[in-house]
């Protein structure tokens, strides 16, 4: 009986040895701890006063841009301990520079801590709103404001929901609804981390609007930037952990139908669309070891790709930008507009930059 409970002992020993390895080589591998890229610049200079980040960056059709900073999320670096703003810069500018916007109406500022943004003008008065996804004190909701002025967002509403616990960026698509993706499946870190090694895609796509609140997409490993084709047909989903870009088709009632994925072989953040040609925009991350943990004698690299005809048989994924980070450390996300390009970061500066 006592060789019996040894043999036991051994093999569940030897079991748990067997699957701690393998969950060690699949997190590195994810995190593609041994990518080194050589540098690709573009003629840029930093934004003025974006000393914190930008990790999302929206631009409507006019030039307007709007920039989240000062995010605080997870065990991400922080170089300040001032709660988030937001920023507008106007592209048409001869100098844009950024302004930062006061926010009016029933907000704990102290608090406010912005990831994900999205914007959405109204056909019917041409009234913008402001989507910015919201994380105090670690929580997750979503900020519904209004451009009321040239330096003004005015609040209107917050939205918490239980499918949204752990939201990481928003598409709004109407004065008060929007698609959302969440990071992760689980709320507790342990079954977080579990669901990855053990490859469970289990993140959600949500749709919120005031008389409906649903999941509208799910087999994704790690939920990260969302956004729409010009023509509005199509969303655009970041699979940060499984190294692609999902794609759906946007049908009747705010189904959405998954079409297919788009390797692009690194970790990528933040989507942007150019509204003329249809090309995605990202911001990634080459090396998530060089992430987390943070070694500022080994920063984090940038690397921006642009993905060409993504609904043909064979999109063209092209890296257009690539930083070891001594110019700008984990890039999030890159928006262009009429030959310029604007590059945002988690935690670090923010990159105007000329793509002619």
């Amino acid at each position: 009986m006592a060789v019996s409970k040894k043999v036991v002992l051994a093999v569940v020993v030897g079991a748990f040895a067997a699957f701690i390895g393998h969950a060690y080589v699949r997190i590195q591998k994810l995190r593609l701890v041994d990518r080194e890229l050589p540098v690709k610049h573009l003629n840029c200079h930093y934004l003025q006063g974006i000393d914190y980040g930008a990790e999302d960056i929206t631009i409507l059709k006019d030039g307007l841009a709007f920039l989240s900073t000062g995010l605080k999320f997870y065990a991400l670096p922080s170089f300040s301990d001032d709660p988030g703003k937001m920023y507008i810069l106007d592209l048409l500018h001869p100098r844009p520079t950024p302004v930062e916007l006061q926010i009016r109406g029933d907000l704990d500022l102290s608090s406010f801590n912005p990831h994900g943004i999205s914007a959405y003008t109204d056909p019917a008065d041409d009234s913008v709103y402001l989507f910015v996804v919201n994380h105090p004190e670690d929580k997750s909701q979503v900020e519904i404001f209004r451009y009321v002025a040239e330096d003004t967002l005015e609040h209107l509403k917050t939205i918490i929901h239980p499918l949204l616990h752990d939201v990481n960026d928003v598409l709004a698509i109407g004065v008060e609804s929007f698609y959302a993706t969440n990071t992760g499946y689980f709320q507790n870190e342990v079954l977080q981390l579990l669901s990855i090694v053990l490859n469970w895609p289990w993140c959600e796509v949500v749709f919120y609007s005031p008389d409906e609140v649903r999941v509208a997409a799910n087999g994704i490993l790690g939920g990260n930037g969302i956004n729409m084709s010009p023509d509005q047909k199509y969303i655009y989903v970041s699979d940060i952990l499984d190294h692609e870009v999902d794609v759906f088709e946007r049908q009747e009632g705010e189904r959405l139908v998954f079409i297919k994925s788009v390797g692009v072989g690194t970790l990528c953040d933040n989507i942007d669309v150019d509204q003329k040609t249809g090309d995605l925009w990202l911001g990634c991350h080459p090396n998530s070891a060089k992430l987390l943990p943070f070694n500022p004698e080994d920063p984090p690299g940038s690397e921006i790709l642009k993905i060409q005809n993504i609904h043909s048989e064979h999109p063209v994924v092209t890296q257009e930008y690539i930083d070891d980070g001594h110019i700008i450390m984990g890039s999030t996300i890159a928006a262009p507009y009429e030959g310029k390009l604007l590059i945002g970061s988690a935690f670090h500066k923010a990159l105007y930059c000329d793509l002619k």
